[in-house]
């Protein structure tokens, strides 16, 4: 059996400190992949803040589309008066651009919702031509309703508009 001898290490005046270097590269990759992510994670927090703001603003705008078609039934059926004013007239801008607009500062709450009678304006929804009836028993009766709202009633980030068709 041979003995077993100790490793033999190359004299110090030769080694030149290669590790040092290799390990300070290593932690500026270290440190550079944790800023890369900390600002991947702060980015993803803002959108997800975005996402929430704007489906808030849709979940309010639709909230008051709803709120004014339940108004308009009751008031149709006469169940329950409607506090909501009803437009007349078949070329009215009820457009939601037009309602986002008009809406923005003028309510205390940033929400609007505005009702316009389309039933007369729908081709086949025309009387017989055999007598006058009274408005409040229109035959067709058809409501297009437009509704703004933002996502917060101080400083809204994110805005939205619905335009919905509604027969009682």
């Amino acid at each position: 059996m041979r003995p077993i001898r100790p490793p033999v290490f190359p004299p110090r005046s030769r080694q030149r400190g290669a590790v040092l270097y290799v390990a300070l590269m290593m932690l500026i990759l270290l440190a550079l992949i944790g800023v890369i992510g900390a600002q991947v994670s702060s980015m993803q927090e803002r959108m997800s803040a975005n996402y929430l703001a704007s489906n808030m603003a849709f979940q309010r705008a639709e909230m008051e589309a709803r709120s004014q078609e339940k108004c308009i039934e009751g008031a149709v059926n006469r169940v329950a008066a409607c506090a909501t004013s009803v437009d007349q007239y078949c070329d009215s801008p009820t457009e939601p651009d037009a309602v986002s607009w008009a809406g923005k500062g003028k309510m205390s709450d940033d929400k609007l919702a505005r009702v316009r009678s389309i039933g007369k304006c729908i081709a086949g929804g025309m009387g017989l031509g055999m007598g006058k009836k009274p408005d409040s028993e229109e035959a067709n009766p058809v409501f297009q309703i437009s509704a703004y709202a933002a996502d917060r009633a101080v400083d809204p980030s994110s805005s939205a508009a619905v335009d919905t068709i509604f027969r009682p």
